[in-house]
């Protein structure tokens, strides 16, 4: 391997850098870009109106991106990667984002997920609709398992301790070849069904069954909008978790963990819920994966995939379910449209990382909405204003 030295790139790269620096400290000074004061009143509302209607509109289009693109197989399979992403991004914010409790080895519950409907599938002979909540189930129950040992964990060595386990579980995948299969990984996965209906060219087929032409475009529809419903669900299910005292617990525990344990509340059950609820929405996941790719190997299941979900959390802003959305599309896309430059690739994405956190350090929606407030702003009573007064 011959390393070719590229020094016009990096000079042009380091030139950008430095002039964009130098107009950002003579137009802003040293202090952080207020953008929105900078707007007109007009232009502020029309935003925000947009931005109310903007999360409708986005749930419109995914439901119609098979109806548009039913003939483009290449954008069906992004759109179901992305998906997945967005539900493993939404599994593992209520881990970082709500809890506060910084998870490197969340790809461990993934490969739990997908490694129990495999064995289960294939050895047993259960459908998808069965395995589906055995495999959260057991990532669960994983989850649980790693929430003891890091009970008085936090920060870097919390960190550590998460990157260790799903290394653990990797090396168990790779080992523990009389049931894992190893490094040869599990071929052979049932495929999902319509409710028992297969997705095949026979008479008792899907196309059969409904009166329609026989199309290998179907099961990725199916596919489509099973992955769509199971993030849904898992979207529905954080933001009613986040109005019940446990997630405002996990809000707690997040912004002051020595203040939660002198309002009495049980950090232990706690941080073991906040573990155990992302663990298992890993599980629904990797379920689905093992599924859609029909075979699975140690390989799928790599820090890499850790870190990719952690910066889709990060970068869309911790706490917050739309950022993840827009994260998870803008770094699975952007890793698509600079597929034909993958020498550059990484270098775009560790500059657009960069400069997301320098310019928007917690994130691209940083604000929260708060799961307990006020319907209208209460003042004071008359009578103790008047006594105030004395």
């Amino acid at each position: 391997m011959e390393l070719t030295p590229r020094f016009t790139t990096l000079g042009i790269l380091v030139a950008v850098a430095l002039v964009g620096g130098f107009f950002r400290g003579l137009f802003f000074g040293r202090g952080r870009v207020a953008i929105a004061p900078r707007l007109p009143d007009s232009t502020a509302v029309v935003l925000v109106r947009v931005g109310r209607l903007f999360t409708p509109a986005l749930l419109v289009f995914a439901l119609a991106v098979p109806i548009l693109f039913y003939h483009n197989r290449y954008i069906l399979d992004l759109s179901i990667a992305i998906l997945t992403y967005v539900m493993l991004g939404w599994g593992l914010n209520i881990v970082v984002g709500l809890a506060g409790l910084l998870d490197l080895g969340y790809v461990a519950f993934y490969a739990v997920g997908a490694y129990s409907y495999a064995l289960i599938a294939t050895n047993f002979g259960l459908s998808f609709w069965i395995c589906l909540p055995i495999s959260g189930i057991l990532a669960c129950f994983w989850g649980v398992l790693l929430g003891f040992p890091v009970l008085r964990l936090r920060g870097d060595y919390l960190a550590i301790v998460t990157l260790a386990f799903g290394e653990i579980i990797r090396l168990v995948l790779i080992n523990w070849q009389s049931v894992t299969g190893g490094p040869n990984g599990v071929p052979g996965i049932p495929r999902p069904s319509f409710f028992g209906i297969p997705f095949n060219a026979e008479d008792n087929g899907f196309a059969a069954t409904f009166g329609l032409e026989f199309s290998p475009t179907h099961r990725i529809v199916f596919l489509f909008y099973l992955i769509l419903a199971l993030a849904l669900l898992t979207n529905w299910v954080t933001l009613r978790l986040r109005r019940l005292p446990i997630g405002r617990a996990w809000e707690a525990l997040r912004e002051d963990e020595i203040a939660c344990r002198s309002l009495g509340i049980n950090t232990t059950n706690v941080k073991l819920t906040a573990f155990a609820m992302g663990a298992m929405f890993g599980g629904f996941a990797g379920s689905f994966f093992a599924t859609r790719q029909g075979f699975i190997s140690p390989e799928s299941f790599t820090f890499a995939e850790s870190a990719l979900v952690l910066a889709i959390v990060v970068l869309g802003g911790m706490g917050s379910q739309l950022g993840v959305v827009i994260a998870a599309v803008v770094m699975l896309g952007g890793f698509e449209l600079f597929r034909e430059f993958s020498l550059y690739r990484m270098l775009v994405f560790g500059l657009a990382m960069v400069a997301i956190m320098v310019w928007r350090p917690r994130g691209l929606i940083a604000t929260r909405t708060p799961s307990v407030f006020l319907a209208r702003r209460k003042g004071a009573e008359p009578v103790l204003a008047r006594e105030g007064t004395r």
